[in-house]
């Protein structure tokens, strides 16, 4: 879906279970590929971020959205035309790769130390505790 600056809105699921995140790494041909990011995708004509989340999470991963919260943060993706909402997904099922090359489970702390897409990178880092 285009915003009305000309942007394109995408969707991110943030999935935790048992403290860590779900993320997955991209294939080498696409925008930012061999980075980690959150599952996700581009919100398509006609469709709610939830109805994006859904089909993406069944595309790329055969999960099923069985629940979404709030968006956690909107980042803009450096100088791409993307705008990422991270929007908290409550899933089921196994993830089974489809499109991407990995997958892993990660705590906060073990986000930050990964190769992370730029907007990905930037909502890991608000999920790591404050520091003085």
């Amino acid at each position: 879906m285009t915003l009305t600056d000309g942007r394109i809105r995408v969707v991110a699921a943030v999935i935790r279970r048992e403290g860590r995140y779900l993320v997955c790494r991209r294939p080498l041909d696409k925008q930012h590929g061999g980075l980690w990011e959150f599952p996700g995708g581009k919100v398509n004509a006609g469709e709610t971020s939830a109805d994006a989340l859904r089909r993406e999470l069944a595309e790329e991963l055969a999960l099923e959205a069985v629940a979404l919260g709030v968006v956690l943060l909107s980042a803009v993706d450096g100088a791409s035309p993307f705008v990422i909402d991270f929007v908290e997904t409550f899933a089921s099922g196994t993830p089974v790769l489809s499109e991407h090359t990995e997958l892993g489970w990660f705590s906060p702390g073990e986000l930050a130390e990964l190769p992370l897409a730029p907007a990905d990178a930037r909502f890991a880092a608000s999920l790591l505790p404050e520091r003085d």
